[in-house]
């Protein structure tokens, strides 16, 4: 019997990790109160405080065989979405929840240089999945290029993000190769938090005397964004390709755009139905094709074990 090439449990939690994300943005600008890199710190740092006693108690065997090679991904990998972070969440107060995100979502983009470096061949419909789904990402959201400083910092700020964040997906996808979802996040959320917290007392930035709706903010983040939505992605990497992840988080970007529209009413143009449009095509090109070739790669490995078995005496 075949196994199906789609994992019910991986769908469910990117599907959770999706909506999760997609309050990101529109919280983060709620939260005008706190610094960017406070909010940031303070996600990590308490979503360690969930996981880490989790992990702690569950998984003391993992750790105690944790081997140089993993420790060092997940570092490297806390390293990376420290710098994710410390870009892209500050580009949203230099320009809109909408453009901020849409150029964030130029990680797939990135991810796929990554993967060609570290030696696969990604397929063409895999290619042209991610070229349709970040012009649709941009498209969808009317992602305004500003002519002003303070955009044009923005906008740069989001791309360096969108690049940080295809770093720690593919550096998480090498440590959740042998590691459990709750070690891994663990030691990459206090990686992240650590370094954060130090760069926030450093650059003189307030941890604490936020009115109650910004407090209210960041544990939304840390129950959303964070916990059903960073730890869902991490889960799925083990059954899920980092670059098929990628693109699933495009779909943040129609749902950024909706919730900032309905709550802080940035209305998005009418032009942004067609990127939606594209944005939708682009994942299902990504998704599908994927699930093909894995499911040809499978049929291929059965036929050769038959093949193998027909041989023997």
């Amino acid at each position: 019997m075949h196994r199906p090439a789609i994992d019910p449990a991986a769908t469910t939690a990117l599907v959770v990790a999706v909506l999760a994300v997609s309050t990101s943005g529109p919280l983060i600008a709620f939260a005008a109160a706190a610094p960017a890199l406070a909010i940031a710190f303070w996600r990590n740092a308490l979503a360690v405080g969930v996981l880490g006693p989790i992990s702690l108690i569950a998984r003391r065997g993992e750790y105690a065989r944790l081997g140089r090679r993993e420790g060092l991904f997940c570092v490297l990998a806390g390293v990376a979405l420290a710098a994710h972070f410390a870009a892209w969440m500050p580009s949203i107060r230099f320009t809109t929840v909408a453009a901020s995100t849409a150029l964030v979502a130029t990680q797939p983009v990135w991810q796929g240089l990554i993967s060609v470096v570290q030696g696969r061949k990604l397929r063409t419909v895999t290619w042209v999945g991610i070229g349709i789904a970040v012009v649709g990402a941009v498209l969808a959201t009317g992602a305004d290029f500003g002519v002003s400083g303070r955009a044009v910092l923005g906008d740069l700020l989001a791309v360096l993000g969108a690049i940080m964040a295809a770093a720690y997906t593919a550096l998480g996808e090498r440590a959740r190769a042998t590691l459990s979802t709750t070690t891994y996040t663990t030691i990459c959320y206090s990686v992240c938090a650590v370094l954060l917290v130090v760069v926030c007392l450093a650059s003189g930035q307030s941890l604490g005397g936020y009115p109650g709706t910004t407090w209210l903010a960041i544990l939304g983040l840390v129950a959303g964004a964070q916990l059903l939505g960073h730890t869902m992605f991490n889960y799925a990497l083990r059954r899920v390709s980092a670059t098929t992840i990628s693109v699933l988080i495009l779909l943040e970007v129609p749902g950024a755009a909706l919730i900032a529209w309905l709550w802080l009413d940035q209305v998005p143009p009418a032009a942004s139905l067609p990127g939606l449009a594209l944005l939708m095509v682009g994942v299902v090109v990504v998704v599908l094709g994927g699930a093909q070739a894995t499911r040809r790669e499978r049929e291929r490995a059965l036929a050769r074990e038959v093949e193998t078995a027909g041989t023997l005496p």
